[in-house]
């Protein structure tokens, strides 16, 4: 699903990721764990095009079969709708919408039907057990019901990947507990892949595989 080659990364004369080799596969679990700094966010948004990386020879990111380094911008942004998730640490909804909208905005960014896409929301977070509160706006949610809000959204557009930087990092034990569940629940019902950057030991250790980090390196 993911390989990637050599992938480097420099800020002001930083050398950031220092030459990342790994291959990761359809409908696997995949946690990256390092101490901070160490290079685990920057590799998570170069895997997810939200970065490129250095122009360096050798280096390669391909994501299915596509090569998403060799794409124009408004191309890639397409790309990434159509095949990436993201769930941040803080659940980024957007205030004055309810739960469903903010469940739907990618897919209504991607063009598709309104009533589909609705009842496609509505059953994402039946999934994730907060379908009662699809017309509540998130200051009416707590953190755990926010989180998961956050969860449909990712999967509105049944991405083949799904990113995740300290997705439970702002939750209390149950909710982080709740959420690492649904995440192995999610990928057994549609089979998507799932990066997961995280200090949580717990979660981590559930993983189907678990990467180190250190100091720009993937580490054994």
């Amino acid at each position: 699903m993911i390989i990637a080659k050599n992938i480097q990364k420099t800020y002001n004369n930083s050398k950031v990721l220092k030459g990342i080799n790994l291959q990761i596969n359809k409908a696997e679990i995949v946690a990256i764990v390092g101490p901070s700094g160490a290079g685990k966010t920057t590799l998570l948004q170069i895997l997810s095009t939200l970065e490129k990386p250095d122009r360096i020879e050798g280096s390669e990111l391909t994501i299915g079969q596509q090569s998403p380094l060799a794409l124009k911008d408004k191309k890639i942004s397409k790309f990434r709708n159509n095949h990436i998730g993201f769930v941040f640490q803080f659940h980024q909804l957007l205030p004055e919408f309810t739960a469903i909208e903010n469940v739907c905005i990618p897919a209504y960014i991607g063009n598709q039907n309104k009533t589909s896409t609705q009842k496609k929301a509505l059953e994402l977070l039946s999934f994730l057990g907060v379908a009662e509160k699809a017309n509540h706006k998130p200051n009416q949610l707590s953190g755990g019901e926010q989180q998961r809000v956050a969860v449909a959204r990712a999967l509105i557009n049944q991405p083949d990947i799904v990113f995740a930087d300290e997705p439970s990092g702002n939750l209390d034990s149950e909710s982080a507990q709740n959420l690492h569940d649904f995440f192995f629940k999610l990928r057994d019902q549609y089979k998507q892949t799932f990066v997961i950057v995280t200090h949580n030991e717990r979660l981590a250790n559930m993983a189907d595989r678990k990467l180190h980090m250190k100091d720009g390196i993937l580490v054994d």
